[in-house]
């Protein structure tokens, strides 16, 4: 039997990276001294503000980024795989000031092995009054990505992605075994959509899915859902946090499920084409 212990790390992020490392440092710690051997953290681990003027004052680079520079350091100190859920940095595209939403696989030497950039950005006003532009300061990726780990391949997606069954399927049909679902939920949508979304990726491509949210009423007024998830490939629930404060989840995670709910429903090599309705 391949097993894996994993943890996922919610949190309440700071608007400060500075605040940002102190709060999430402890909790990976935690993790590693629990028997982890990959954790995972959620969608803007190194800060979270609304303020475009005052994300672009602490924006920087990837590599100048002072979370990920000490995460990446803190996962070879520790000797595991660290999944940095998100972290918001410049994209690098000249002429286009937005940042990247950016996920990074960092491996137990400290080396980030793959990056994605989140491809579905939240532009979407909610019945509550809340009004989401996340378009307008984020720059959407264009490719999706599946990497390689010692259990098996772990395919990238955050957030909003959950909502597109196509990608998780594509990344299913790539050799994804597990795929990470890093969030911040809002309260309304965490409610109503938040562990249906996440059990129907898992059923519909046999994955492990692996969502670390962030959780709770951050500084800028913001309200996250929590309740970070680890769903099997059958569908069901085997670890949640039921609440919205920071913690530790901790799953062990079998991966010879994967092979048996894929044998019992084949769905990933039954595509057919079809026309389009008109």
């Amino acid at each position: 039997m391949i097993t894996l212990p994993v943890a996922l790390i919610q949190t309440r992020t700071p608007a400060a990276p500075e605040a940002a490392l102190a709060h999430v440092e402890p909790l990976i710690r935690e993790a590693a001294a629990g028997g982890a051997k990959l954790i995972l953290t959620p969608e803007a681990t190194n800060f979270l503000l609304q303020d475009r003027a005052q994300r672009d004052a602490v924006l920087e680079t990837q590599d100048a980024d002072v979370v990920v520079s000490a995460l990446r350091r803190l996962a070879r100190e520790l000797g595991v795989w660290l999944l940095l859920g998100s972290a918001i940095v410049k994209s690098g595209h000249a002429g286009d000031e937005r940042a990247a939403n950016r996920s990074l696989l960092i491996d137990d030497r400290g080396e980030v092995v793959a990056t994605y950039d989140k491809l579905h950005v939240y532009d979407v006003d909610l019945p509550t009054g809340e009004r989401w532009r996340e378009s307008a300061s984020v720059r959407p990726g264009d490719g999706a990505v599946v990497a390689d780990t010692p259990w098996g391949r772990l395919g990238l997606t955050i957030c909003y992605d959950v909502r597109f069954p196509h990608l998780h399927r594509a990344l299913a049909k790539a050799g994804a075994a597990m795929i990470a679902v890093p969030a911040a939920f809002t309260v309304p949508t965490g409610e109503a959509h938040w562990e249906t979304l996440l059990r129907a990726r898992a059923i519909e491509t046999g994955c492990y899915v692996l969502a670390p949210a962030q959780a709770g009423t951050h500084e800028d007024g913001r309200r996250t859902w929590g309740r970070s998830t680890v769903v099997a490939p059958w569908g069901e629930v085997i670890a949640r946090l039921d609440h919205d404060a920071p913690g530790v989840l901790f799953a062990t995670l079998d991966l010879e499920a994967v092979t048996r709910a894929r044998a019992a429903v084949p769905q990933l090599t039954h595509d057919r084409e079809f026309a389009l309705p008109s």
